[in-house]
């Protein structure tokens, strides 16, 4: 997935993941059931009353409120050192600074996008990484905006909301500016026709028609703003912060990102919903900041393999992988290990996902939590907390989050002796001096895996040097401890057990292991 800002000198990407969506035609309960594609159930071949014809005159109207965003930014480059110096070819080498400690210098560049006007006194929508410095080292000094008609403005920006890459710009114009309204994306329905308009690599203004693909599409971002529009009409680098309309001119997107392996236009393009992004533009208006909800929890998605092993359904669910110290969820009561089935009611689910329920609760309200625990319900109040701005959480979280149960970079070192328990692993007890050895925390207590089978399931997800502190939710201390956990996976009939693993530099979290 890769935002589709243009970069003359700056590029910038997002990784994304992608989650599948399906349509549905509903008919009266009374009528009997028929095929879907029954001829004379559905009329595809004249358009409703009042689509048009062309789009001519639409776009007539909605393109003089669309305009190109364009910033200029200073980037410091560390020079390498010169290799020469020292030499008599020293001073021949100019691009080395002619010196040995490669001195950093200051280059200008500039990227492009796009954005619309939203009031006739100048305010103005589009993305915040459209108006954000695209790399390290770099800091925006101005930020342009030209009109259809050529005109150009240095813009201010008002507000910036990076989780929803969301920014709001004003400019001053001597007379009142076209602008469009915001529609109703809520009511958007896959099929429905959309028109996007904007400055796909540098060209000007460009319009572009498709239909809505998805709705409430869920890129696997996280947070309280993952969902989006998914329309397969044309969208490249530089529509990012142009409008997505409807057939009555209105506003329901921004173009934020596209799918693609090669930068270009695939069909697959995504839209922030101006259900989401409306009530951000107006808080940013106001002068205000955005406050999301915040638990404090680290979040694993519910694989079929972990659903296997602790028997849950697919599709239901998210784990907590890790607890912050002292956070919301930790005074709550929650552990690594739950299982959390519903938000206020609100089943968890790969569409409606953990993270962005906890992120649209009101900080410093109460919400009720319902928990698998050991396999048993568990019903829990938590106060929620404002969550913090991502680079500070970044910050401390550190490469927890980065945790992954794939990872058997150290099968080299094996023996060639196999395990011989039904998972594929041996293991010994926790000491300090191996878990200073392994680089675990003091504080973690478990058993630490001396040997894998690579050839078994353990061999592709787990390495040397692992330590296992639970199984199932039951904790491990010794060797017996794994093997009768194993054992009542079995006799319970589940194929897999589920390990809480723990790594070097505080990484954490579950991995689904089969039983052989």
């Amino acid at each position: 997935m890769k935002t589709v800002r243009y970069a003359y000198a700056l590029t910038g990407a997002l990784l994304l993941g992608g989650a599948a969506a399906s349509l549905t035609l509903q008919h009266p309960a009374s009528a009997a059931q028929v095929a879907q594609n029954e001829p004379g159930t559905i009329n595809a071949t004249a358009p409703r009353a009042g689509a048009p014809m062309s789009f001519a005159d639409m776009v007539a109207k909605l393109q003089p409120a669309v305009v190109n965003i364009s910033t200029d930014q200073k980037v410091t480059v560390q020079q390498p050192a010169n290799p020469f110096a020292g030499t008599p070819f020293g001073d021949l080498f100019g691009q080395f600074g002619g010196n040995r400690g490669g001195a950093p210098v200051t280059r200008e560049a500039q990227s492009l996008g796009s954005g619309f006007i939203i009031s006739p006194d100048g305010y103005i929508v589009t993305n915040n990484h459209v108006v954000a410095a695209g790399m390290r080292g770099a800091v925006v000094t101005s930020i342009r905006v030209t009109l259809p008609d050529r005109q150009e403005y240095v813009a201010k920006l008002v507000g910036r909301d990076a989780a929803s890459d969301l920014a709001l710009l004003k400019i001053n114009a001597p007379k009142p500016l076209p602008y469009v309204k915001w529609g109703d994306s809520a009511h958007a329905r896959v099929g429905d026709w959309v028109i996007a308009i904007g400055n796909p690599f540098g060209l000007g203004g460009t319009v572009t028609a498709g239909i809505i693909s998805a709705v409430h599409r869920v890129t696997g971002a996280g947070g309280a703003n993952d969902r989006f529009i998914q329309t397969d009409a044309s969208i490249n680098q530089g529509n990012s912060g142009g409008p997505m309309f409807d057939m009555n001119g209105n506003v329901i997107g921004i173009n934020s990102q596209i799918f693609s392996q090669s930068g270009g236009n695939i069909g697959i393009g995504f839209a922030i919903p101006a259900e989401e992004a409306r009530p951000i533009i107006d808080t940013l208006m106001k002068g205000g900041s955005v406050k999301r909800g915040y638990l404090g929890i680290g979040i694993q998605p519910m694989t079929d393999d972990i659903a296997a092993a602790l028997g849950l359904p697919k599709n239901a669910g998210e784990i907590i992988g890790r607890v912050e110290p002292n956070g919301p969820a930790a005074k709550a009561g929650l552990r690594a290990g739950d299982v959390v089935m519903k938000v206020n009611g609100t089943a968890v689910t790969p569409d409606t996902t953990l993270s962005y329920l906890i992120a649209n609760v009101s900080p410093g309200s109460t919400v009720r939590l319902d928990v698998v625990r050991e396999g048993k319900p568990v019903s829990i109040t938590a106060n929620v907390a404002t969550r913090p701005p991502e680079d500070q959480l970044a910050a401390t979280t550190g490469s927890g989050d980065d945790f992954s149960g794939d990872d058997n970079s150290d099968q080299a070192g094996e023996q060639a002796t196999q395990p011989t328990n039904a998972i594929g692993i041996t293991v010994q007890p926790l000491t300090p001096a191996i878990a200073r050895q392994v680089g675990v925390d003091s504080t973690v207590q478990g058993v630490v895996i001396n040997q894998v089978d690579p050839s078994s399931d353990a061999g592709q997800k787990l390495r040397r040097g692992d330590v296992i502190s639970a199984i199932n939710g039951t904790p491990v201390r010794t060797a017996a401890d794994l093997s009768r956990g194993v054992a009542a996976a079995k006799s319970a009939g589940r194929p897999q057990v589920l390990l809480m693993i723990n790594r070097a530099r505080g990484q954490s979290g579950f991995v689904a292991v089969k039983i052989k």
